[in-house]
C-alpha cells in the first residue's frame, strides 16, 4: 500500500484516479492545484505525485520543479489533457525535470497503474 498525491484541477478526473488508486490498494490524497499541492506534501507521507499540466494558482511544471527541489527522490506521473501537439511538447519538456512517465487524458489505466508499480519498485 503507497500513499499516492493527486494533483489535478478537475475533480472529475482527482475522482477516477482515486477509485482507480484505491483499488489498487493506495491511499489517497488530493490537490486541486499546485500552492495546496505543495501546502500539503510531506515527503514523509507521500510515496508518488501524479499531477497535471495545466493548472490554475500554480501549474503543473512550476509544482513539479518545486516538489523535486524540495525532495530529489521525489517520484511523479503528469498528465495532461486533451491532444493538441503543446499538450504533448509540455510532457516531452517535463521529463527533463526527471518525470519519467507521463500521459494524455484520457489515459489507459492498466499504463498509469504499470507506471506507478515501476516507480515504486525502485
Amino acid at each position: 500500500m503507497s500513499r499516492i498525491l493527486v494533483v489535478d484541477d478537475d475533480p472529475i478526473s482527482r475522482q477516477i484516479l482515486r477509485a482507480m488508486l484505491e483499488k489498487e490498494g493506495h491511499v489517497v490524497s488530493e490537490a486541486e492545484d499546485g500552492v495546496k499541492a505543495l501546502n500539503n506534501y510531506d515527503k514523509g507521507s507521500v510515496d508518488l505525485v501524479i499531477t497535471d499540466i495545466f493548472m490554475p494558482e500554480k501549474e503543473g511544471v512550476q509544482t513539479v520543479r518545486e516538489l523535486i527541489k524540495e525532495n530529489p527522490d521525489v517520484k511523479i506521473i503528469a498528465v495532461s489533457g486533451g491532444s493538441s501537439s503543446a499538450n504533448y511538447d509540455s510532457l516531452d519538456w517535463i521529463k527533463m525535470f526527471g518525470v519519467k512517465y507521463t500521459f494524455t487524458k484520457p489515459f489507459n489505466s492498466k499504463a498509469i497503474i504499470s507506471a506507478i508499480d515501476d516507480l515504486l519498485s525502485e
